[in-house]
């Protein structure tokens, strides 16, 4: 059986996920679903973070090694993530058999205006005050919740289970300014990956543009699903149409051959 790996965004965890990874794992019949924090989140937010995306690569995928569950993998990442699967999709063919992208964006397929809307800037700059903060973590998570969700019949439970990971985890401001840095300088060239790729957004993201998401299936001549009123966390959202469309690419799509990952 297939091994799903879940990759976060700036500044988030695996706890973030809620309960997504199990319905995934149920939706695609997938075997493990690991869920690996980049680092200086979750985890490992006392170490720090890594100026380059390259250098998360090689970070996540010495986690998925000494997981001792082999390859290859498949990919879901939302964001900062995104361009983590994208690089090692890239870098390591061998390892990944799929990936999946929820609002990304990157260089050189988008703008800056486009990868992070001017509209969301000030509630970011606020947000951005917060890092490194041990307090009352309810006004930062309840900007990022109004940000990045549009679903909100659970936000009261969703801001308590945010500021309880907020208390267990900060992030520290330095972390989060190097991972900001990393995804503003990231570019993933011209280089499309060798991987069947799922490009997946939603129409009423207020963070990143969905033309950015379009702009990316199109280069890469790959299959691109929008959800007609989601946020930009869209497995928060609608976890149910997320699992959806990727099962019935499953269903579709052609793999392609890759050799397992030596252990």
């Amino acid at each position: 059986m297939t091994t799903w790996i879940l990759l976060r965004g700036l500044t988030r965890e695996a706890r973030h996920w809620g309960p997504f990874p199990g319905l995934l794992r149920a939706a695609t019949d997938a075997g493990d679903v690991l869920l690996p924090d980049l680092p200086g989140n979750g985890a490992y937010t006392r170490l720090r973070a890594p100026l380059e995306v390259a250098d998360m690569v090689g970070f996540v995928r010495l986690a998925a090694l000494q997981s001792g569950v082999p390859g290859p993998y498949r990919l879901l990442a939302m964001s900062l993530g995104g361009m983590v699967a994208t690089a090692w999709a890239q870098r390591h063919p061998q390892d990944i058999e799929r990936i999946v992208l929820i609002n990304t964006s990157m260089r050189p397929f988008s703008r800056a205006q486009e990868r992070l809307r001017p509209d969301a800037w000030p509630d970011l700059l606020r947000v951005a005050a917060h890092w490194g903060h041990t307090g009352d973590g309810q006004e930062p998570e309840s900007l990022i919740h109004r940000l990045t969700c549009n679903n909100r019949n659970s936000v009261n439970d969703d801001l308590a289970a945010w500021c309880a990971i907020r208390a267990s985890a900060p992030v520290g401001r330095g972390n989060a300014l190097r991972q900001l840095f990393a995804a503003a300088r990231f570019s993933a060239g011209r280089s499309v990956p060798q991987c069947p790729a799922l490009i997946l957004s939603s129409a009423d993201d207020r963070l990143v543009n969905p033309v950015c998401s379009e702009q990316l299936a199109n280069a890469w001549r790959a299959t691109h699903r929008r959800h007609p009123w989601a946020g930009h966390d869209l497995p928060h959202d609608d976890p149910e149409w997320t699992c959806e469309a990727i099962a019935t690419w499953l269903a579709q799509a052609p793999l392609s051959t890759h050799t397992p990952i030596s252990q």
